[in-house]
């Protein structure tokens, strides 16, 4: 053969080989350089809707390739109300993230059903937990997902308000009441009410001194209970009064959550009935505001069970057809180390699950009192089926909008006993 086509040859040899020997790796990711142990680079997909905690994993990414060079993660958002569809359809496909949030009661139950989580039982990381918090991501004894926000879905209050109204947070229903009436004679509108998300987040303490027993609300859903009984009429009647007496905003329904953390955040109302994850973004829109937290109680003071309410949500899981469940498991151990949550909380300002977890903002250290007083979880993250949550919600828009609470609790019980069947 000739020598120049022979040189030809095996230089055109020698640079195929290389060029494949360079895209080497395994799922067109290049093998790592970096790591001494010589494990391939892989990226994990972390699936949530938290648009405003985009920074601050972030930065826990950044500490986490510190510690895991080979592993990258890459944040897939969506907002709250998408999220819920675009998870499940994703998951059920062989496109779904690695590692994923879900939101407790039905959202967790219907992709738990489906057999879209890894099971996580045994995993050392649990231990950094206390158990009762752990609960939310259990089924059939076994630990699929794992709560990391801690919420309590009670009212906000602005404490310069209550000062200037010379009141205090009160510990019955006509203690409430008579609060309420006092900020309003003072030229302070008591309550501030959205329709976004207010009935689903203001129901669960308005009911939890009044349910006949902790699983009332699942035992609505098995029809062992019924909305038309006492209990929740009772709950709906006690809507209808703080509405009809002038102690939340005009338009209630026709107010927005956005809207509503504006008006409250601009001192125009005592208390957001939303929840402790608002306390950090009305500090960003008010800085000056001194904020706390309160629960309606709907009896006498002797008769109430509970202070208020409190949520493990968020809860992070890992996709059961993951080819990457490791690397998953590993970022998953990282998040929960203290240290680590630390700086995410103190970032985002959202109370963890975590222990030993130490909190700098004076909005965080607010919420952990609340870890020593006695709450009930959250009575509608204990709903499986959606449709009972919807039309127990549409009930508490259905009075203020007018209806009476017989009414409005007949419409409801019609609805559950509907998709019951």
């Amino acid at each position: 053969m000739n020598f120049k086509k022979l040189s030809v040859l095996a230089i055109v040899v020698l640079l195929v080989g290389a060029f494949v020997v360079g895209c080497g790796g395994g799922n067109d990711e290049p093998a790592d350089q970096g790591a001494d142990s010589g494990e391939k680079q892989v990226t994990i997909r972390f699936a949530h809707w938290r648009g405003e905690d985009k920074e601050a994993f972030e930065k826990v990414i950044a500490k986490f390739n510190e510690e895991y060079p080979n592993i990258k993660v890459q944040q897939d958002i969506s907002g709250s109300e998408q999220y819920r569809a675009k998870i499940q359809a994703e998951l059920q496909s062989d496109a779904g993230p690695d590692v994923f949030t879900t939101f407790p009661g039905a959202h967790f139950a219907t992709l738990q059903e489906a057999g879209v989580y890894a099971d996580l039982s045994g995993a050392e990381f649990l231990d950094r937990f206390s158990p009762h918090l752990l609960l939310a991501g259990q089924a059939d004894g076994k630990q699929y997902a794992v709560p990391y926000q801690l919420v309590f879905n009670i009212p906000v209050y602005n404490k310069g308000l209550f000062e200037k109204a010379g009141v205090e947070p009160a510990d019955s229903w006509e203690g409430f009441l008579e609060m309420c009436q006092t900020l309003k004679d003072n030229g302070i509108t008591p309550i501030i009410f959205d329709s976004e998300i207010g009935p689903g987040q203001f129901m669960n303490p308005m009911l939890m001194n009044n349910m006949p027993t902790d699983d009332a609300l699942t035992r609505v859903e098995k029809g062992e209970l019924k909305l038309t009984d006492d209990w929740f009429v009772k709950t709906l009647a006690q809507f209808k009064e703080l509405k009809d007496k002038g102690f939340m905003q005009d338009d209630v329904l026709g107010t927005r959550k956005a809207g509503a953390a504006a008006l409250f955040a601009q001192e125009q109302g005592a208390m957001l009935a939303q929840g402790s994850y608002m306390m950090a973004s009305n500090k960003q829109q008010n800085p000056d505001i001194k904020q706390g937290l309160l629960a309606p109680i709907t009896v006498p003071a002797d008769q109430a069970k509970y202070e208020g309410i409190h949520t493990s949500t968020f809860m992070i899981g890992i996709n059961a057809k993951s080819e990457k469940q490791e690397a998953a498991k590993k970022f998953m151990e990282f998040l929960f180390r203290p240290e680590i949550s630390a700086m995410y909380a103190n970032v985002t300002g959202q109370m963890l699950t975590v222990n030993g977890v130490e909190y700098e903002s004076p909005e965080l250290n607010e919420q952990a009192k609340w870890l020593e007083k006695k709450t009930l979880f959250q009575p509608r993250y204990t709903l499986t089926v959606q449709e009972v949550e919807d039309a127990i919600v549409n009930s508490i828009k259905d009075v203020l909008g007018g209806m009476s609470p017989e009414e409005a609790a007949a419409k409801a019980q019609e609805e559950v006993e509907r998709s019951i069947k």
